[in-house]
């Protein structure tokens, strides 16, 4: 039952997720979706430590209620990295 709710807030944008801004890479990243805050910051060490494994600086972290439409988003020159897009000529001579 929790799932389908979950799944109900989530698709409405109302599930809270982790946000967490990295200074080094520039990165955004999302986990979530969680049913309440207080489960999301209970949460947010684990991925911080995770992130800081990956080599990952400078941490601001906010527990929001959104709808992300990408896990991660690399800030770093501007660009919005698309990881699932894969060149246009991949494979093609």
């Amino acid at each position: 039952m929790k799932e389908v709710l979950l799944s109900i807030l989530n698709f409405l944008g109302l599930a809270w997720w982790i946000e967490v801004v990295t200074r080094k890479p520039q990165c955004t990243y999302y986990f979530g979706p969680f049913l309440t805050a207080k489960e999301a910051d209970l949460a947010k060490t684990g991925y911080i430590e995770d992130l800081e494994t990956e080599g990952a600086m400078g941490f601001i972290v906010f527990i929001r209620r959104c709808k992300p439409n990408e896990l991660t988003v690399e800030e770093d020159l501007g660009e919005r990295v698309d990881r699932k897009a894969s060149p246009a000529f991949s494979g093609q001579f």
